[in-house]
């Protein structure tokens, strides 16, 4: 068995413009002294990470590390859930999401698309240069405005929307391969990759893509009330990375799943920092060490009431104190007797 690296955080919720979330030094700094190994870089964010840059420069990926490994965390893996929504985007969230893309491509969705595509692959050559073997990102959605449909969807309009999506992806993976990197999807809701059902429909029109992978975080399930336990036996092949984020699902006589387009405090089902919440973090790792997963354990922080600050440095030892550290030998290997074939025949009863 093998052990999970961690404790890594991701650091979308943390940058700024303030010090010290504004420069790669700081921020790495910051998150050794909380108490992280790694960090999960979101490749959008120009104040810590160039992956134009990166793309093209191992001496610029090497510089990046370099600077991390002083301040005594590593690279863990690199992010473009921004960019990656934008790989396919239904018409009507177009305003939405356009202010996730480069400003010279909004307002023009085939260009926008274009511009994500040509992001996620520049992320993927930067892994390669950074040494890192694994990618998170979102598929983003065409289907999900017909997630729970009214009137009844016309035949055939999921398989379409599954066809298409798998068509934009393929490009990306065949990237991916050639890098040596694992695409793994954060299943999530708002993505049309929001549960096990619909990464397996992807995944067949990929003819089960060796780069189609998964970011398992429990807590979207949690919301979705799905068995997140059982989920990891499901699909322990494909699950390459891990955002440790805990959630809560409080349903009342008013509300539920949906929540009634209430605020995050006013929801049934809410984000919290690790250890508030309902997620069974034990069994988690528990499995997690059972299935050999030996990536990293990376604290996404996510919370409607706890400070940021005090949630990133609670999470580092929470993880520290989950981590399994796996055994090298069985607990009752004092009472091997020792035997070989010939004893192993004489138990059964063969050879009398």
């Amino acid at each position: 068995m093998k052990t999970i690296k961690g404790p890594g955080l991701f650091l979308a919720q943390f940058a700024g413009d303030e010090a010290p979330f504004n420069s790669w030094d700081s921020i790495t700094k910051w998150a050794a002294e909380c108490g992280y190994k790694g960090v999960q870089i979101p490749s959008w964010d120009g104040r810590l990470f160039d992956v134009a840059k990166a793309a093209e420069s191992k001496d610029y990926c090497d510089e990046i590390k370099g600077v991390a490994a002083a301040n005594g965390v590593e690279v863990t893996e690199l992010s473009t859930h921004l960019q990656g929504q934008l790989v396919a985007v239904h018409p009507a969230y177009d305003d939405a999401f356009d202010g996730f893309a480069a400003p010279e491509v909004r307002g023009n969705p085939a260009a926008r698309q274009e511009w994500a595509v040509d992001q996620v692959k520049k992320a993927l050559s930067a892994s390669r240069n950074l040494g890192v073997t694994e990618h998170a990102t979102f598929s983003g959605a065409l289907a999900w405005p017909y997630i729970y449909p009214w009137p009844q969807r016309p035949a055939g309009l999921v398989e379409t929307a599954f066809d298409e999506l798998a068509k934009r992806w393929r490009p990306i993976l065949d990237h991916a391969e050639e890098m040596g990197v694992d695409v793994c999807y954060e299943i999530h809701p708002g993505e049309d990759l929001h549960d096990g059902a619909t990464f397996e429909m992807f995944l067949e029109r990929l003819d089960n893509h060796a780069r189609c992978n998964m970011l398992y975080d429990p807590s979207h399930y949690v919301l979705q009330c799905l068995d997140y336990l059982d989920n990891i036996d499901i699909y322990a092949d494909r699950i390459k990375m891990f955002h440790v984020k805990d959630a809560e699902f409080n349903p009342t006589g008013r509300q539920g799943v949906y929540s009634g387009y209430q605020s995050w405090v006013d929801r049934a089902g809410r984000f919290r920092s690790l250890g508030d919440g309902q997620v069974d973090f034990s069994a988690i790792f528990s499995k997690m060490a059972a299935i050999d997963f030996d990536g990293w354990a990376v604290v996404e922080w996510e919370c409607c009431l706890k400070h940021p600050e005090d949630g990133a440095r609670e999470g580092a030892q929470f993880v520290k104190d989950h981590i399994i550290r796996v055994t090298e030998r069985a607990f009752d290997d004092f009472a091997d007797g020792g035997t070989d074939e010939a004893a192993n025949r004489r138990m059964l009863g063969i050879d009398r």
